[in-house]
């Protein structure tokens, strides 16, 4: 199946900015970020940011406007069987053009990955033709929020995103 993402969600005052893999079958099916119930982004967001899954989708992303954050994925399209990331077909990635969003949205200094996956995609697929002038942008890999990355406790994930994002 070959599956093309989202456009980014930010505005121009964006400071960081939370990078994916590539959105899973129940997103793509609704258009949304993280749509799937089980995945944790929108609880942890809630709980940092009052940018709760209770709320309509477009409440939470004008929180994360609000607070500074900008969502958006490495991969612009690739194949992938159904939403797991093991299963991206790494010669079929398209990489979004993150240098050129990260020219154009200068506030960003820190860029967060919802997962390995999402850092290494972009360690193998961006970075490398990233300007030097890029170069000075800080990094952290947190853990996964995706229902496939269980063996990690919600309360677990909620305090690594929080010490990251709430610094």
């Amino acid at each position: 199946m070959h599956a093309q993402g989202f456009p980014p969600i930010a505005d121009a005052h964006a400071r960081i900015l939370v990078l994916g893999s590539l959105p899973g079958q129940v997103s793509l099916q609704r258009q949304q970020y993280y749509a799937q119930p089980q995945n944790a982004f929108w609880k942890i967001m809630g709980r940092l940011f009052g940018a709760g899954p209770g709320l309509p989708y477009a409440n939470r992303v004008q929180g994360l406007i609000g607070n500074g954050i900008a969502l958006w994925d490495v991969c612009a399209a690739a194949q992938r069987p159904g939403s797991l990331d093991s299963a991206i077909v790494h010669s079929s990635v398209v990489p979004n053009d993150l240098a050129a969003f990260l020219a154009n949205h200068p506030d960003v200094g820190l860029v967060c990955f919802n997962g390995s996956k999402a850092a290494e995609l972009y360690r193998r697929l961006v970075l490398p033709g990233l300007p030097d002038t890029l170069h000075a942008i800080r990094y952290a890999t947190l853990p996964s929020t995706s229902p496939a990355h269980a063996a990690m406790p919600f309360e677990e994930k909620l305090t690594r995103w929080a010490a990251v994002l709430q610094n």
